[in-house]
């Protein structure tokens, strides 16, 4: 029977068998890695796509190590939309615990945070720490756009005056006047309070004072925040937490359970970001996303202006490419990134075809409002800086300056005919025969005479051009 096995099939079930033993010699290392643990995660700063890497990738190797129970330690002024929803429906669906922990003292879980903190399986906070101020922030504008109640708010002076003088309407009338505003504010807003309401119901927490939050930019410290039911607990420490949390009844989606009483004699694990999610969050920072931006565009037009080059065209293409993957996962404005695009452009294009400043004014102008148009959100920490923006308009406009400046210099400089350019110039001799003497000139060669006799290596000075003959003289 083993005669009539063909070497190849009994080679191939011998790596079969190897590949599987393999795999379970690796498990059986990863479950003997794994131990019962509390891990601690942190959040601090702006909320992005970065944040969300991290959040996943982290809580997803706290389940693999056996961690019983996740901290998230946060720390926000808000986030993008996209990224934070990304956060929630993790949270939503971890078959972990993970308590959200506003922390340390004076820290917040402004705009999105509070959407996590309302999300997670237990909320709790530091004292003098803040909650709230959840309008989504897409919808706000500058002072004396409408605001989402849908007035002016050049207008809350004056009703606020006429409040004072006893003019207040009913609670009853006002919850009978429609919602003003435009339809897409009134669409976010009723869309941010369905959403903020059903986390609060999902696990019993005040869906009122949410609503608050999304329609009015409520906030809360913590010790108001624990009294009307936004949060379970108010904690000075991590171990201060874990003593509140242990024997607590949570729900997940997997059903009820009860996080052990000895929760506080567990280890704290921390998992902080690695090296990709670092990278990660250096190249979808917006400020490094629009210098990589500008550096690419550059580096293109110069290779393109001296083929060849190479080095202009690799870096140019590299930092396009992180910088197209960074604006991928941000929120852009195209009309920007055309501005910005057109205005390279044309600062190049005043360099090679001079328009006595028309060009790179134009492309300087350009530059700067697809700059600030660029991101196309009002969350704090996802924004073009005005400082870097002002930098590189300054910096183009010191090189169109450095451009003019050389450029008038070169007008002003006396003609010299093209067959009188080498006159005056010193060249050193290269060889010397009976029939003629060459010398040695900007890394060319040159036949030359000469009245008096020269020896290779003496330098001479051109006194006279014809044509390709230099006559020289010593010295």
């Amino acid at each position: 029977m083993l005669n009539q096995i063909s070497p190849a099939v009994f080679s191939r079930s011998v790596a079969f068998l190897a590949l599987f033993f393999s795999v379970l010699i690796c498990k059986s290392a990863a479950q003997e890695g794994a131990f019962p643990h509390v891990a601690l995660l942190t959040i601090d700063g702006a909320i992005g796509p970065a944040t969300t890497d991290y959040f996943k990738r982290a809580t997803e190797e706290a389940g693999e190590r056996g961690a019983e129970l996740i901290i998230l330690h946060i720390d926000t002024p808000g986030g993008l939309d996209a990224a934070s929803r990304d956060i929630i429906q993790h949270i939503l669906s971890s078959p972990i615990p993970i308590a959200t922990y506003v922390y340390p003292s004076g820290a917040r879980a402004a705009s999105a945070g509070t959407y996590i903190l309302y999300a997670s399986q237990i909320a709790a906070m530091a004292p003098a720490t803040t909650l709230g101020a959840a309008t989504p922030v897409q919808i706000g504008g500058p002072p004396g756009t409408p605001a989402p109640g849908g007035k002016p708010q050049e207008n809350e002076k004056k009703e606020e005056k006429e409040k004072k003088e006893g003019d207040e309407e009913s609670e009853e009338e006002k919850e009978e006047k429609p919602l003003s505003g435009t339809a897409m504010e009134r669409k976010v807003v009723n869309d941010s309070v369905a959403f903020i309401r059903g986390l609060a119901q999902r696990h019993g927490r005040n869906a009122d004072w949410a609503e608050k939050a999304v329609r009015e930019a409520a906030t809360l410290t913590a010790s108001e925040a624990l009294e009307m039911n936004v949060v379970d607990i108010v904690a000075k420490n991590d171990q201060d937490l874990l003593k509140q949390i242990a024997g607590r009844k949570v729900s997940l989606d997997s059903g009820e359970i009860t996080i052990s009483p000895e929760i506080a004699q567990l280890p704290i694990e921390n998992y902080e970001p690695d090296w990709r999610n670092e990278l990660l969050a250096l190249i979808t920072n917006p400020q490094v996303a629009y210098i990589l931006l500008l550096i690419g565009i550059y580096g293109l037009i110069f290779e393109g202006y001296s083929p060849g080059a190479f080095v202009p065209g690799i870096v140019g293409v590299i930092c396009l490419l992180l910088a197209f993957y960074a604006l991928q996962v941000l929120p852009i404005n195209y009309a920007g990134l055309a501005l910005i695009i057109v205005g390279a452009l044309l600062i190049v294009a005043e360099v090679f075809m001079p328009s006595f400043g028309a060009l790179g004014i134009g492309g300087i102008i350009a530059l700067v409002i697809g700059s600030v148009m660029l991101i196309d959100t009002d969350v704090p920490g996802m924004q073009v800086s005005r400082k870097l923006i002002g930098a590189i308009a300054g910096v183009s406009g010191l090189f169109l300056l450095t451009f003019f400046l050389a450029l008038g210099r070169s007008l002003r400089t006396p003609r010299v005919p093209a067959d009188q350019a080498l006159v005056g110039r010193s060249a050193v001799v290269s060889d010397v025969t009976e029939t003629e003497v060459l010398v040695h000139l900007d890394g060319e060669i040159w036949k030359a005479q000469c009245e008096t006799p020269l020896e290779p290596g003496q330098r001479v000075r051109v006194i006279a051009q014809h044509g390709l003959l230099l006559y020289v003289e010593p010295g």
